[in-house]
């Protein structure tokens, strides 16, 4: 069975997460980050929130219910409909707020004392220091994209409360001088399947590239993962075998697997994100499912999809009381978990696919031309789609003769909203490139406003933090 082994150092500290929130000083003390078992537990309680029921299934979930392709259900609705957040929805966001805070926290104890220890090597402290500073920079930066400018809070000023909103330009700045650090201290291998490592620092980097626009970067970046050769797609020849050999739950790692946040099926160290998606009927998941975002057969974005494509499979044909065309995600199945929050499957947060995809758009970008790479990295994951050997050409594959840079473009965003569904990924995309309110528009018919580009600022935080101006610095629309 597969074992989260790399969270063994802290059973006595998962324990105390409770006590930690409360009083950050519980292991701010010279006694604790001495020797190397000492500062790898602590690293280790920095993805401890993301991974938690409240954390990064949820986060995916509510930003899958504003793509073009799947809707909310229930208290999800509105975010589907553009309708505004409701109480439920606020109390979501907030709640990924802090999270994303709190990882951030406990990353920058980390990074603060892990200096200091007395009986650590250099060598060590540089590798966990580059772990913590690797995660702070994702922590941040699914904050810039959602809330835009928010407080920096680094190991230099942990005991201020009071730190007024940076600009979207600092927390970038941020940002890259962690991920550049991190690339240069993480291992080329993890110890422990789940640890980062350098390729996951480069590939982070060509995502945030990128996001900003430095086309040139992010091709350049993605490249030397590529380069590398140390990582390669999963050969699949079924719908099961995405299930099983790509996603599956009994996996401890794969050819493919970047950065993954890992899970298993132990009380309190699984993922949720199954009971989020599945439903009973299905018995893909042993504790029935909430259903909570959907598809529907009807919509223009699952008509357009070639039925030859065995990722469309991966959505059932379940009514529930929304119509016969009601579909309900199979992407990720475990009929033996142990509780809601207890399947095993890994969150795939970044893989080989993601590398050859932004690859492949950025190279596009930064020459105004699809060179033969470009066309090589979309076709790799486009065949495998089909079952098709990744590496090898195939009847499926695109013709560089058909696109221009700019629909070249358009087929490399079309494969990812195809390849990364239920991976958080799509709806910051449509921001990113600046098509949400037109894409929305054309698939779903519902208008999307300014402020439903942006989350609100918890009021949790303009409450405890004096220096952001309620009346000024809230998001728009809120």
């Amino acid at each position: 069975m597969k074992k989260l082994l790399f969270l063994l150092p802290i059973l006595c500290l998962t324990a105390c997460e409770s006590e930690l929130i409360e009083e950050p000083k519980s292991l701010v003390v010279e006694a604790f980050y001495n020797t190397a078992a000492e500062v790898e537990a602590a690293a280790n309680l920095i993805s401890v929130p993301l991974r938690s029921s409240s954390g990064l299934s949820v986060y995916e979930a509510t930003l899958e219910s504003q793509t073009d392709y799947a809707y909310g259900r229930g208290s999800w609705a509105p975010l589907s409909d553009f309708q505004g957040l409701d109480g439920a929805n606020i109390t979501r966001v907030s709640g990924l707020w802090n999270i994303f805070y709190l990882s951030i926290r406990n990353a920058n104890l980390v990074i603060k004392n892990a200096p200091n220890g007395k009986s650590i090597s250099q060598a060590d402290v540089k590798k966990f220091v580059g772990e913590a500073k690797f995660l702070r920079a994702y922590n941040y930066f699914q904050l810039v994209r959602n809330w835009a400018g928010v407080p920096l809070r680094t190991e230099a000023n942990m005991t201020e409360i009071n730190l007024k909103r940076s600009s979207v330009d600092e927390v970038y700045t941020l940002i890259l001088a962690d991920l550049m650090e991190a690339e240069a201290n993480l291992p080329d291998n993890p110890a422990v399947a789940g640890r980062p490592t350098k390729w996951a620092a480069k590939t982070l980097l060509a995502d945030v590239y990128l996001q900003q626009g430095k086309y040139a970067e992010a091709r350049d970046k993605a490249k030397e993962v590529i380069d590398s050769k140390k990582f390669s797609l999963v050969p699949v020849a079924t719908k099961a075998d995405f299930q099983t050999k790509v996603w599956g739950p009994e996996l401890v790692s794969t050819s493919e697997e970047i950065f993954y946040l890992k899970y298993a099926r132990q009380v309190g160290q699984g993922n949720y994100m199954l009971w989020i998606t599945n439903h009973p009927n299905t018995k893909l998941f042993n504790f029935g499912g909430a259903y909570a975002v959907y598809g529907d057969a009807n919509s223009a974005f699952y008509k357009a999809w070639d039925n030859g494509d065995l990722r469309k499979s991966l959505w059932d044909v379940v009514n529930f009381g929304l119509g016969a065309t009601t579909l309900v995600s199979s992407k990720f199945i475990d009929q033996l978990a142990v509780g809601q929050n207890g399947a095993g499957n890994d969150d795939p947060v970044y893989g080989y696919s993601d590398v050859l995809l932004i690859y492949a758009e950025a190279a596009a970008r930064a020459g105004n031309a699809v060179t033969a790479d470009a066309l090589e990295s979309l076709n790799q994951v486009h065949r495998r789609a089909y079952g098709k050997t990744p590496t090898a050409t195939s009847t499926v594959d695109f013709n560089l003769a058909d696109y221009t840079s700019a629909t070249f473009v358009n087929a490399v965003l079309m494969e990812k909203a195809y390849e990364f569904q239920y991976g958080g990924k799509r709806w910051l995309e449509l921001k990113r490139t600046g098509t949400a309110k037109a894409v929305i528009q054309a698939m779903k018919g519902k208008t999307v406003q300014d402020k439903h580009l942006l989350w609100p600022i918890p009021v949790s935080e303009l409450n405890y933090n004096l220096a952001i101006d309620a009346a000024k610095e809230q998001n728009p629309g809120y």
